[in-house]
């Protein structure tokens, strides 16, 4: 049901619109990590209403300078930061630390979001379809060939099988995108290809990035604002990975 109104908004709903769903997820999931940052009183509801206020701004009032900082600044945060800060194990920082910390998460996703839809509803589906492959066939993957532990200390039932096994599904994914929705010449393919391979990473790195939180904070789910499903941090914790990146390579290519 959750994926199927997902799916209504974001192929019905003009652009203008759709920043009504994304500010809201982006409050539910501002909410969640205040808890995990230990952000308490009116400063955690404070935190709550300007993360999807700045997030909403930041596509509104967009300029060139704008989209280059903020996905520059996810960009440097997941493929430099947030691998050696889950290598090494750093804690989660509180307070103003960790406040900044879920800007760093939150806003350019909900930027991201806006920004994809406006260029097309269907590059954004796109570009929340490789988190959806990534994890569904990592899963399957994994429950299938899964033998080796890909990160026991934060998530121990992912295996690198289950890596794999998703990685190979992203990448027959974007050779799919590219011959059937882009009609790609080879170099446009190599390039797809490896902006697949790119979000790939970034969405394990997403998904483990939340799980180290949760692990720190001694919780199982970030929340309980959608029964049976958890918190909605554990919906779009690939997705605040995904969605800076892929506007990163969609800037990058045009």
């Amino acid at each position: 049901m959750l994926g199927t109104a997902t799916l209504a908004a974001i192929l019905l709903l003009p652009t203008w619109a759709w920043s009504l769903p994304v500010a809201l997820a982006i409050a539910a999931g501002a909410w969640e990590w205040s808890a995990l940052a230990r952000l308490t009183g009116p400063v955690r509801w404070l935190f709550t209403l300007i993360m999807p206020a700045l997030g909403l701004a930041m596509f509104f009032l967009a300029t060139d300078w704008g989209n280059a900082a903020t996905t520059g600044i996810a960009a440097a945060f997941w493929l430099l930061l947030a691998p050696v800060w889950l290598w090494r194990g750093w804690g989660m920082p509180g307070g103003l630390a960790g406040a900044l910390l879920g800007a760093v998460l939150l806003v350019p996703t909900a930027h991201a979001a806006l920004a994809l839809h406006a260029q097309s509803p269907w590059l954004l589906l796109a570009a929340l379809m490789v988190a959806v492959i990534a994890d569904t066939a990592a899963y399957f993957s994994g429950r299938r060939f899964g033998r080796h532990k890909l990160a026991p200390r934060i998530s121990p039932g992912k295996t690198r099988e289950g890596a794999l096994g998703g990685a190979l599904a992203v990448l027959l994914y974007a050779a799919a995108t590219g011959f059937l929705g882009f009609d790609c010449a080879p170099d446009c393919l190599s390039r797809l290809l490896i902006a697949a391979l790119f979000l790939f990473i970034a969405s394990v790195l997403g998904d483990l990035f939340e799980s180290h939180a949760k692990r720190q904070a001694g919780i199982k789910d970030s929340g309980n604002l959608l029964p049976g499903h958890g918190g909605v941090l554990d919906r779009i914790d690939s997705l605040t990975a995904v969605l800076p990146l892929a506007l990163l390579f969609f800037l990058l290519w045009t």
